[in-house]
């Protein structure tokens, strides 16, 4: 199997593609993968061994500075407003939670990646609300509101399986042997996710018709120009701090779920054609990163 994993995510893409109505019917199966992928992922993880560091100080700022830098200066340059909230929402977008499988099947430090997966979620969750109250789109929602609304949609799925893999690593052993043996199972859940978040996306695009077909392909350029942006600088802090892969994967993997949800919520809901272009930018990426590491294993 594993000689075939790099052929995984673009399969995943292109059935989302071509099965996008089907798809997108399975949308609310996608907290529940979520939630079982994270529970595999967290379940080697060691406790003592979870340290925050300068590389997610370093990270964190450049979503939160960045994010909204953007934004200003694309309006200032006269680039409409969608795909400005397009790139600010793809910037400010949490950490995906898949990120831990790709991560460490690439040889980044698991604790590293689990370490920023918490605290950058939690982040997005308090400047989001504080961000998108500020734009003026949905005046009417409270910053408290939006705030507790965002945390109460992330805390389930990034939060709980965290605290149960620790529960089961102290309390019930064998189980949590059972987890980390099959913990590789992660990866083939994610690609399912992606099948469905991918069909949710394209389904948005045909409901809506053709009427932005130009503002659609300058959220595709601007989320690819991005993609590659936010993996490089990723790399480039990581490298800083001995750890390429969890600087580049924890910057540039993003949970395009989660922002698409976002974007639908706070923002113009054709933005969120950003994230669901993201999305198979950094697929297609994953994709040759894992080939080349393959690759260069055998």
């Amino acid at each position: 199997m594993q000689r075939f994993r790099s052929y995984v995510l673009p399969f995943a893409i292109v059935v989302g593609l071509f099965f996008h109505h089907l798809c997108g019917l399975a949308k609310p199966l996608v907290p529940y993968l979520i939630f079982s992928i994270l529970l595999l992922s967290f379940s080697p993880i060691k406790l003592k061994n979870l340290r925050f560091t300068r590389l997610d100080v370093w990270l964190m700022l450049f979503q939160i500075v960045v994010s909204m830098g953007f934004y200003y200066l694309l309006r200032w340059f006269g680039v409409g407003e969608i795909v400005s909230q397009g790139v600010l929402v793809g910037i400010i977008c949490p950490v995906a939670s898949s990120v831990v499988v790709i991560a460490c099947m690439l040889g980044a430090n698991r604790e590293t990646v689990t370490a920023y997966t918490l605290v950058g979620n939690l982040m997005v969750a308090i400047m989001a609300p504080l961000y998108f109250s500020l734009l003026g789109v949905h005046p009417e929602i409270p910053v408290w509101a939006s705030f507790l609304k965002i945390l109460g949609k992330i805390s389930p799925i990034i939060v709980l399986p965290f605290v149960l893999a620790i529960f089961t690593q102290y309390c019930m052993p064998k189980t949590n042997a059972f987890l980390v043996k099959y913990k590789g199972v992660s990866f083939y859940i994610w690609a399912v996710t992606l099948c469905i978040t991918i069909g949710q996306s394209i389904d948005f695009i045909f409901i809506n018709g053709s009427e932005y077909t130009e503002t659609y392909i300058w959220l595709a350029v601007s989320s690819a120009i991005v993609c590659a942006l936010q993996f490089a600088v990723g790399k480039l802090i990581g490298r800083c701090y001995g750890d390429v892969i969890a600087g580049g994967q924890l910057l540039g993997q993003k949970n395009t779920a989660l922002g698409i949800w976002l974007a639908t919520t706070y923002l113009n809901p054709i933005s969120c054609i950003f994230l669901a272009c993201y999305s198979v930018w950094q697929n297609v990426f994953n994709s040759w990163q894992l080939w080349r590491h393959d690759h260069k294993k055998e």
